[in-house]
């Protein structure tokens, strides 16, 4: 916060004014104070405010109706609404409407000061992440861009900005479904390679036995079918960006080629003699724990140093509950266009549901469901009852019979190519602390319970941080 930040203060109470005007040049801020709506208006016209505390009922327009006309003329004033318990639904109603907060009377002076820090630190921060996305998104395909406002976001944001024009490998990691190809893309488009080829592999996807043609060509003829040469996806991004998605899932043979490569700037054409000079860019994306599948012998230590210049994670969308409303809009917007059902609404209490649910899928979930909602939606309003199929509790709980049915549902929502991983890691850990609960911590007999190696289980217990019940 610093000394230029204007406040104004707009409540027909004194008392009311004389304490915020207080608090809040004692914290150094700039406040002009008035007691009714037209003097808030004029105020507001006059200058510039980071932030309005307005007052619910006062003479002249209320503060719900000067929050409207803020939100109508595009203001980023942050506003809180003062309220009396008997108008909290009122201030409720105001904040899905895009008030910052509400105050209610009677209030502390710390919580003035708390309110204060909060809306200069949000403001500061969208402005932030508006100026990132521009700078990030300026060449990127319209609908094909990084939508949110979290501070997690925001950390990608800075990170992108970063790295786009040093030229360095990135390992994206993230849950499926988050957005690891939208980060690559961000990326490319904002690096000097930008107007170089962008070619996508997604590793797991691809047979073993035809990935290392598909990523280094071959010569026509190297092998039954070769009937004519491939140029093989490294040298079509000669000069450009080459993204491997699922690059946990590249068999070790291939992992040790790759890493050739990398390593010599030249590839070898499966037939051919002669390696071919390449200059790429190699982005990288998994799901899996790389430094778990390097302990295991399933990943290439060396080859995961050389990826992993700058690392890059995407967290979740349910640990980023910020993002869930702008993308909802987001994706109705977009595909109410698309899909041609005409311009469509999402009502505040579908937000809510939106917002209440874990998305196992993360954005490729929540992108899907708004697509299944804006088909068969018969109002112009998308309403709670038009996202039914979302579950209220939507992970499931483990001995919830249909929690598996809806990780299933979920998956195939999404696209997600993991619900055995999902399924396993959220039975696994409380299966084993229920049997080991039940022979009182013995390993010997926990493992023949489970069917299963005392060694394996063993293994479990440190993998999992299961704590082992004491003995009686």
């Amino acid at each position: 916060m610093t000394p230029a930040t204007r406040v104004l203060v707009a409540d027909d109470e004194p008392s009311i004014r004389f304490v915020l005007r207080e608090t809040l040049e004692s914290e150094g801020y700039e406040v002009t104070d008035v007691d009714n709506g037209e003097a808030a208006l004029a105020a507001l016209a006059e200058a510039p405010h980071q932030l309005a505390f307005l007052d619910i009922r006062m003479p002249g327009p209320s503060g719900l109706e000067l929050l409207d006309r803020l939100q109508a003329l595009g203001s980023d004033t942050a506003v809180v609404i003062i309220t009396a318990q008997n108008t909290f639904e009122n201030a409720v109603e105001a904040m899905k409407r895009g008030a910052l907060d509400y105050l209610v009377k009677p209030f502390s002076v710390a919580e003035v000061k708390a309110l204060a820090a909060k809306a200069v630190r949000t403001r500061a921060l969208e402005r932030e992440v508006h100026a990132l996305r521009r700078e990030v998104g300026r060449r990127s395909v319209p609908g094909d861009r990084l939508v949110g406002r979290s501070p997690e976001l925001l950390e990608i944001f800075k990170t992108v900005g970063k790295v786009a024009a040093r030229d360095v490998s990135v390992l994206i990691t993230g849950e499926s479904g988050t957005g690891k190809e939208l980060v690559a893309r961000a990326i490319h488009a904002a690096s000097t390679r930008a107007d170089a080829p962008y070619v996508a592999v997604n590793t797991a996807a691809i047979p073993r036995e035809l990935l290392e043609s598909e990523l280094f060509g071959h010569e026509r003829g190297a092998f039954t079918g070769a009937i004519a040469a491939r140029v093989g996806r490294f040298r079509e991004a000669h000069h450009g960006t080459l993204f491997l998605d699922e690059i946990g899932d590249m068999p070790v043979d291939l992992q040790a080629k790759l890493l050739r490569v990398l390593q010599s700037g030249e590839v070898t054409p499966v037939g051919a003699r002669a390696p071919e000079q390449v200059d790429v860019r190699i982005i990288a994306a998994t799901h899996r724990d790389l430094d778990a599948a390097v302990r295991e012998g399933r990943f290439r230590e060396d080859l995961l140093y050389r990826l992993r210049v700058v690392p890059l994670h995407i967290p979740p969308l349910r640990e980023r509950r910020d993002d869930i409303a702008l993308l909802a809009e987001h994706f109705v917007s977009r595909y109410s266009e698309e899909l041609g059902t005409g311009r469509r609404l999402l009502a505040p209490a579908a937000l809510e549901r939106l917002e209440a649910h874990d998305w196992p899928g993360n954005v490729r979930e929540l992108e899907n469901s708004i697509k299944r909602a804006l088909v068969l939606a018969s109002g112009e309003v998308l309403s709670p009852e038009d996202f039914a199929f979302l579950v209220a509790a939507p992970a499931g709980e483990p001995g919830d019979a249909d929690w598996v049915e809806r990780e299933v549902a979920a998956a195939l929502d999404s696209g997600a190519r993991d619900v055995y991983r999902r399924i396993l890691e959220r039975v696994e850990k409380p299966l084993l602390e229920a049997v080991l609960a039940r022979t009182d911590g013995n390993q010997i007999r926990a493992a023949a319970i489970l069917g299963i190696n005392r060694n394996t289980l063993r293994k479990k217990i440190v993998e999992l941080g299961i704590p082992l019940p004491g003995r009686h």
